[in-house]
């Protein structure tokens, strides 16, 4: 454990219990407090058109969206937020409206004059990035602070005068240099900027607040989260404000599902999370179906979790939740496959599917089953049996464990118990459900969904070695949930990972299109992150964690980064794509793709 292991962000890591918050008031949907957890969309019609932004509002209401966010760039956009208040309001449409604010403050001070809640960013509402190394002394960054005050406070009198919302919304890789120089681009840095705008709204008794800690790489989102709620709680009860949660630039399809069901399913799970946001590269509209479904997946699986002891008061966690470490094991080799230690996790399946799959494993490409589980000498047993414990303990030879099928325990729980009580000798076998058979005629998304939050929760806490899909029942498609979840969780990447923000008023060229004709033609290059993103506003900080990136810089135009480095200005977008492959190739990282035959799955 690290220095860190003194800090709590959960009464009870093997036990579900939601954590309390007081409620906030959203334009009449209460947040937190009692209250379900809320699902928010975005909406992607230019701010200045009325008229399409109103249709996507009323689209987003009539799918489901309890609260709607709208790009604010500057004070003339948000100006607009009158009418298109207006529109909705006209269509017998109570849906409450949110400012989606960046680097202008008097675009935010406009805004909350007719929305219900402004978002705020902490890391440009007042700063403007330059990336710049240097040293603050305490002098100096207290004078910074005095700076934001100055610019912060007239929005936090005019949102407690009127009554609206806030939330103090960090995201990774877009922290101000002030931060970035003294915590670095971490989970801590991210909670520190967000802190730093708290305070000071409450030094003017203002509570309207919600946070959030968002980032496109799960670890690091969890990581934060976590640690916010910590440094909460540290500060004292009344700080139990409301938490927004999401997953930002997660892609689309299968890839962008798995990757949020891990960030904002693994955080509800802990009983963290208020509302939420699903951000998909795709319609906003689609966006809402699934975080209803990760809410509804959240809801059936809470409090089932049967255990015969107070495990918080006698079981001391295993791993450290606030900083990555995969848990230490031995290393086994099973059907010439060697796992654990720092081994790549294994993907494991039935025999039955094997065998459903022999005939064309040369086409199925990088989704191979490894290990039949039949044949693998798996030890499966209860965590709370201390007997069984024993036994295993007592072997002379690692073996490869995993938790017992059809016990009244939760996944999560069951295996950080597993995790927590075994020789830390003895690798694990995740699985995805402990239902037996005949338990798991669900639809293929809460499959999916709850494959992801609980293998890719107990990867982003360092706990397992190899994975099995149980829940679905086609062969292929649960080799490729296998696959795509150690992707997400970067657990073991076999494919070209993409950084792909949702659209919204600020996009400055078609996301969707876009981001397909990328993946067209760079799918093949293994281990390479590229970022897609619409316009400036995350895009130099989200490089940060990405090898390159494609955003855009002005209508039709793109700018070409290597990592958070902008090295290519005002590219026709019509030569974008085929620049970035050139981009790519000058580093040494493009090769020609694979001539194979279509996969099957």
């Amino acid at each position: 454990m690290t220095e860190s292991s003194h800090l709590s962000y959960c009464p009870d890591l093997f036990r579900y219990q939601r954590r309390g918050s007081r409620e906030v008031n959203v334009g009449g949907v209460g947040v937190g407090g009692g209250n379900p957890i809320r699902v928010q969309s975005m909406i992607t019609a230019d701010t200045l058109d009325t008229e399409s932004c109103v249709a996507e509002v009323l689209e987003l209401a009539n799918a489901g969206c309890e609260i709607v966010r709208i790009t604010a760039q500057t004070r003339k956009y948000a100006a607009n937020l009158e009418h298109i208040r207006s529109g909705v309001r006209a269509a017998g449409c109570e849906v409450p409206l949110v400012a989606d604010i960046h680097f202008k403050p008097d675009a935010a001070l406009e805004a909350a004059k007719w929305v219900d809640k402004v978002r705020v960013n902490p890391g440009n509402y007042a700063d403007k990035k330059k990336f710049e190394v240097r040293e603050y002394s305490d002098v100096e960054y207290e004078e910074e602070l005095d700076r934001i005050r100055l610019k912060f406070v007239p929005l936090v009198e005019l949102c407690k005068e009127m009554g609206r919302a806030m939330r103090v919304g960090t995201n990774h890789g877009s922290l101000s240099d002030r931060i970035m120089n003294r915590y670095g681009d971490t989970p801590l840095g991210m909670v520190e900027s967000a802190l730093e705008f708290v305070r000071i709204a409450r030094d003017l008794d203002y509570h309207n607040l919600i946070f959030s800690m968002k980032a496109s790489n799960p670890k690091v989102m969890i990581e934060a989260y976590r640690l916010l709620i910590a440094r909460l709680d540290e500060q004292g009860p009344d700080w139990n404000y409301p938490i927004h949660l999401g997953v930002t630039e997660a892609g689309d399809g299968e890839d962008g599902r798995i990757k949020s069901a891990i960030g904002i399913g693994s955080l509800l799970n802990d009983g963290i999370g208020d509302t939420i946001r699903v951000s998909l590269t795709e319609d906003p509209v689609h966006e809402i179906p699934v975080a209803q479904a990760i809410v509804e997946n959240q809801n059936r699986d809470s409090g089932s979790c049967s255990l015969l002891e107070d495990t918080a008061a006698t079981t001391a966690p295993s791993w450290d939740p606030f900083s990555y470490r995969r848990r230490a094991s031995n290393v086994v080799e099973i059907n010439g496959h060697e796992l654990g230690g720092d081994k790549v996790f294994r993907v494991l399946t039935s025999r039955h599917k094997w065998e459903a799959l022999a005939h064309k494993l040369d086409k199925l490409g990088d989704f191979q089953p490894e290990i039949i589980i039949e044949e693998s000498g798996v030890r499966a047993i209860d965590p709370r049996d201390p007997a069984a414990i024993e036994e295993i303990d007592t072997l002379k030879i690692p073996a490869l464990i995993t938790v017992l099928d059809g016990i009244d325990m939760e996944v999560v729980p069951a295996f950080r118990l597993l995790a927590s009580k075994m020789t830390a000798a003895h690798p694990i076998l995740l699985k995805d459900t402990l239902r037996t058979h005949g338990e798991t005629s669900r639809d293929f998304l809460d499959t999916l969904l709850t494959a992801s939050r609980n293998i890719g929760s107990l990867l982003c806490d360092g706990i397992g070695d190899a994975i099995i899909i149980q829940g679905e029942d086609a062969p292929g498609q649960s080799l490729r949930i296998s696959y795509n979840i150690l992707q997400a969780a970067g657990a073991r990447i076999f494919k070209t990972d993409y950084v792909a923000c949702p659209s919204c008023g600020r996009t400055l060229f078609n996301l969707q299109t876009t981001t397909q004709k990328i993946r067209e033609a760079t799918g093949h290059l293994k281990g390479v992150r590229i970022a897609v993103m619409g316009c400036i506003v995350n895009g130099p900080g989200e490089m940060a964690d990405a090898d390159f990136g494609y955003v855009g810089g002005a209508p039709g135009k793109i700018n070409l980064y290597v990592g958070r480095e902008a090295v290519k200005f005002n590219i026709p977008e019509e030569e974008a794509v085929a620049r970035l492959i050139g981009l790519i190739s000058e580093h040494g990282k493009w090769v020609d793709p694979p001539v194979r035959e279509t996969v099957e799955i």
